[in-house]
């Protein structure tokens, strides 16, 4: 893909040559199991009880996998579709699917019927291997619009005594099946793990797809090795790493993280025991290696500001005030300016008083690294978390990258980009400031859409879709989606994302939708987050019934008010988005949810969607009316429907003049 009149950055570095022993993960975790097979591979919290299996059982539970598998007619090429919680025997059935040549298809836990059945026909997946009931249940009510789905796999037998289909089976009997398989077959298992090469197919992802149907992005075992290993010798990635595995196997990052560079470091993993302990277990294993999205660090600094707020007024004073001193220490540093002696000596009292018995309580004391990526994290949470001694950087990366474009070195973080190139990776920005990359991890394609494919990937370069530039230093920061970069009536640029995530970084917004293009001003939506407002009002003895009666609360909209005017402020600095500032709003009466078709499962806004179902809304904003009556259909995690009605209020906010916010 040329791109004449671009600045372009590149780390060179000539891609390693992939052991033919050790080029696929199968190879590498057998590999694991004869160098140290003692050592803990993966643990998962069950009733209470952290259980730890070591390479030497990895390989052999997911051997016992395949030989079922194999039993069933599982053939090289076959899909098998992976669904639930993070679980070992979910990761163990991943690297089955691989030793016989066969591809996983991870889907999101959380995907209602109509998505599970999407990406179950399109992938043409023989085989599914479910976490429970709850998952299985999906699948029997579509499996008749999936003609090509044959056995389904469950793991916890919980619920399923009364199910006599014929094509149900639980692991425990597909294990009995693979033992009787491999006593007339002893060599199979083998045999088909040395078949495997460096560019088969190791899995298939399916992307979020914000602007239609999900796309699945077909990864090699070379796109990810070299980029795993590539990602973890750039940034000291070791074997003795824990990290906690929260995030949806479906999203390639967890792949990356819980998987690949699992395997090829020999570093621990640990399950869970459900999406609602997460916190918990996170103070129980305090990982040295940690991914989270800024919601998730946002949702963890919020647990914190109540907990300080609720205190006696001298912690309270106390804590605000090494807290205060921690992040004007910690931006002297990210500019390189000196800190005063006095400074550094009050640190230390701080990380007795504050910042150490803090981060023992989140369970981020061990920390050397932690990543965040997927949106913009705000400046002032960023420095929180690097003030307490967390060492968390801004990575940029997607699944046809095999996750790694851009990370921020240590010694080298800059507020505001998401630093520079990983090893082999390589960058080019367009005249129109689109960004560009090829590197080692770049996908195969797309999934039988080859006009999609087109449009992607040419000559090896990937369009992102994003806009961007790279600052004096080398440093790419991203503005916005490239699509969605438009102007205002007036010419003014609109960057919906950009503004959304500015809003975002408030602690009491959860997510938020901005409207402007060809429009005389721009105008927002937003959803407020409800544990952080809800302790807010609580606080103020604020009753409230429900979402919706909380959200149209006159205080509320105080709140939120000073929330879109703090944005406005600090776009009026901005000469070319000073013109961009939110004049009107509205706190939308539902949250806008991935089962109603308004996000998608990774929170990403599908803005024509919520253009065409919110007209009514949108139309009111940029009429002068002060509310609006709506109705409007939600989907329960059970799948059912109901109807919310309420009576919108609609806000002007002040604007400031440029220069005005300071």
């Amino acid at each position: 893909m040329k791109a004449p009149g671009t600045d372009a950055r590149e780390l060179r570095s000539e891609s390693p040559a992939i052991d033919p022993a050790l080029d696929t993960f199968p190879k590498l975790v057998r590999a694991n199991a004869q160098r140290f097979p003692e050592k803990v591979a993966i643990r998962e919290k069950d009733l209470g009880i952290w259980q730890a299996s070591t390479w030497s059982d990895y390989l052999g539970e997911a051997r016992a996998i395949a030989l079922g598998l194999a039993a069933l007619g599982f053939a090289r090429g076959d899909k098998v579709a992976i669904i639930g919680d993070n679980r070992p025997q979910l990761y163990w059935a991943v690297m089955a699917a691989q030793a016989l040549g066969g591809v996983p298809v991870p889907i999101y836990q959380d995907s209602i019927e109509k998505e599970t059945q999407y990406i179950v026909d399109h992938a043409e997946a023989r085989f599914a291997v479910v976490e429970d009931q709850e998952q299985v249940d999906k699948l029997l009510n579509v499996k008749e619009r999936c003609p090509r789905l044959e056995q389904i796999v469950y793991d916890d037998p919980r619920g399923m005594r009364a199910y006599s289909e014929p094509f149900l089976l639980s692991l425990a009997e597909l294990a009995e099946r693979g033992k009787k398989f491999e006593i007339g077959h002893p060599t199979y298992f083998d045999d088909e793990v040395a078949r495997g090469g460096a560019d088969d197919v190791a899995i298939i992802c399916y992307t979020s797809g914000t602007t239609g149907m999900p796309k699945g992005a077909i990864l090699s075992h070379r796109n990810l090795i070299i980029t795993a290993k590539n990602a973890a010798v750039f940034d000291g990635v070791g074997d003795d790493e824990e990290i906690l595995s929260y995030l949806p196997m479906a999203w390639v990052g967890d792949h990356i993280f819980s998987y690949a560079q699992s395997i090829l470091t020999g570093f621990a993993i640990n399950c869970p025991e459900s999406s609602a302990t997460v916190l918990h277990d996170l103070k129980e294993i305090a990982p040295t290696y940690f991914f989270a999205p800024p919601r998730i660090w946002e949702n963890i600094l919020t647990s914190v500001m109540v907990r300080v707020e609720d205190a006696a007024r001298p912690k309270r004073a106390m804590v605000h005030f090494f807290l205060r001193l921690a992040q004007e220490i910690e931006r002297a540093r990210l500019d390189h300016r000196p800190v005063p002696l006095r400074h550094r000596l009050l640190y230390r009292l701080g990380d007795l008083l504050v910042y150490g018995p803090l981060k023992d309580n989140l369970g981020l004391r061990r920390v050397r690294r932690a990543y965040t990526a997927g949106e913009a994290i705000g400046p002032d949470l960023f420095l929180f978390y690097r003030a307490l001694g967390v060492n968390i950087k801004q990575i940029y990366g997607m699944t046809e990258a095999s996750v790694f474009i851009t990370v921020q070195r240590d010694g080298d973080v800059r507020l505001g980009t998401v630093g520079t190139p990983v090893t082999g990776v390589e960058i080019r920005l367009t005249e129109q400031g689109e960004v560009l990359f090829r590197s080692p991890g770049v996908f195969q394609g797309y999934y039988k859409n080859p006009d999609a494919t087109r449009q992607t990937l040419e000559d090896g370069w990937v369009r992102t879709g994003d806009a961007g530039f790279l600052d004096h230093a080398g440093h790419l920061v991203i503005i916005d989606r490239a699509k969605d970069l438009s102007r205002l009536a007036d010419g003014t640029m609109f960057a919906p994302k950009y503004l959304e995530n500015r809003l975002k970084f408030s602690p009491y917004v959860r997510e938020a939708v901005c409207f402007g293009q060809e429009r005389p001003f721009v105008a927002a939506f937003v959803n407020i987050d409800l544990a952080a407002v809800g302790s807010w009002a609580e606080r103020r003895n604020l009753a409230y019934t429900s979402y919706t009666d909380l959200a149209q609360k006159r205080e509320v909209y105080d709140l939120v008010h000073q929330e879109v005017e703090r944005v406005n402020r600090s776009l009026a600095e901005d000469e070319a988005l000073a013109g961009a500032q939110i004049r009107r709003f509205l706190i939308l009466h539902k949250e806008l949810d991935p089962d109603d078709e308004e996000i998608t499962r990774t929170r990403k806004v599908r803005r024509g969607h919520i253009a065409q179902k919110y007209a009514t809304l949108i139309d009111a904003l940029y009429s002068g009316r002060d509310h609006v009556p709506v109705e409007a259909r939600v989907t329960y995690e059970d799948g059912r429907t109901g109807t919310v009605r309420a009576d919108v209020r609609i806000r002007d906010a002040e604007v400031f003049a440029r220069g005005e916010g300071r």
